[in-house]
């Protein structure tokens, strides 16, 4: 064997190294797969929110899991959901004490802080994050069409795993798959709000007022130049026929809109 030839136990090593690589993509996928199966069948926001923080924390084992939604304007943020507390729930939060998380939305751009206690961004809040033994912080934020809406901030132990290129990709992945289901689940419930508030204006309803204003119009303007209705020149026939056919057409017209 030259000295450029790999021994035995550096093959061993480099195969055992790949082999978990693939067992933590398949756990990334299968977390992947869940989470799709969760969100896909739910048109409620909260129940996305939930159900993203929930399956992130339990992936990774974290300290923290939690999704921030930006309140219409930018001016606030609220915490939506919390893997460590279900019960939290549209807490206006103070982004003074989350410096890494007003990057993250203000910038559009993931944030990843490998060592929370040596990170001098985080320098008025390291006595607090050391007591909760934080290792690193990750935000990905979560995004549509080039626009912060929110996100997702997670926070790892001091005595846990670390997170890897990979996990950070991992996490961009669910980002967009929550946005995507926030859209839907926003406008779900704007679908709602015109249901209780009356009838849904449909692209047919304003054709047919269309195609009713441009025949009113052109009757009125034909009278206007022609002079009055002279309906007597017409036979009786002629007349009664007239009649059947403006039954008939109405008849549909009914029918067309009790079947929208």
């Amino acid at each position: 064997m030259t000295l450029d030839e790999p021994s035995l136990e550096q093959e061993v090593e480099n195969l055992q190294g790949r082999l978990q690589a693939l067992e933590h993509e398949r756990k990334h996928l299968l977390a992947v797969i869940e989470i799709l199966q969760e969100i896909a069948g739910s048109l409620n926001f909260m129940d996305v929110v939930q159900s993203v923080a929930r399956r992130l924390g339990e992936a990774f084992g974290l300290d923290r899991c939690s999704i921030f939604l930006v309140e219409k304007g930018g001016q606030r943020v609220r915490l939506v959901a919390s893997y460590e507390d279900p019960s939290i729930r549209n807490y206006v939060v103070d982004l003074d004490r989350y410096p890494e998380l007003k990057q993250a939305i203000q910038s559009g751009e993931t944030v990843f802080i490998p060592d929370a206690a040596s990170d001098p961004s985080l320098k008025g809040v390291q006595g607090a994050l050391a007591n909760r033994r934080v290792k690193s912080i990750t935000v990905v934020p979560i995004t549509w069409r080039g626009d912060a809406i929110g996100a997702i901030l997670l926070r790892t132990f001091r005595d846990g795993s670390s997170f890897s290129d990979v996990d950070v990709e991992f996490c961009q992945v669910v980002a967009g798959l929550t946005a995507k289901a926030l859209r839907n689940a926003h406008r779900f419930e704007r679908l709602k709000d015109h249901r209780s508030d009356g009838p849904v204006e449909t692209s047919q309803d304003r054709t047919r007022a269309a195609l009713l204003s441009f025949i009113r119009r052109l009757l009125e303007e034909a009278a206007s130049r022609e002079g009055p209705w002279n309906e007597g020149v017409l036979g009786r026939s002629s007349a009664e026929e007239i009649d059947r056919l403006v039954s008939v057409a109405m008849a549909v017209i009914a029918q067309e809109a009790a079947t929208r």
